[in-house]
């Protein structure tokens, strides 16, 4: 998939629990760790707006799209 998410080097830097963000966004841990480990097809915006507000960075910082080699 072109779209990589960086949820965990970011909450290793801010030094946050899947535990205390997942109660700080207010999703439970199973779907937090599914967009953590890259297996969501999907990503709410209210979602996004939530992890960039307790991780206070950009949605730039969660997400990245790298191009697939063909």
């Amino acid at each position: 998939m072109p779209i990589r998410i960086h949820l965990d080097n970011i909450m290793s830097k801010k030094k946050v629990s899947l535990n205390e963000l997942s109660q700080k966004v207010g999703i439970t841990l199973s779907n937090l760790s599914i967009i953590k480990n890259e297996k969501s097809k999907a990503i709410r915006l209210s979602t996004l707006e939530a992890l960039c507000r307790a991780l206070n960075c950009q949605p730039g910082d969660i997400m990245e799209f790298v191009e697939e080699d063909k």
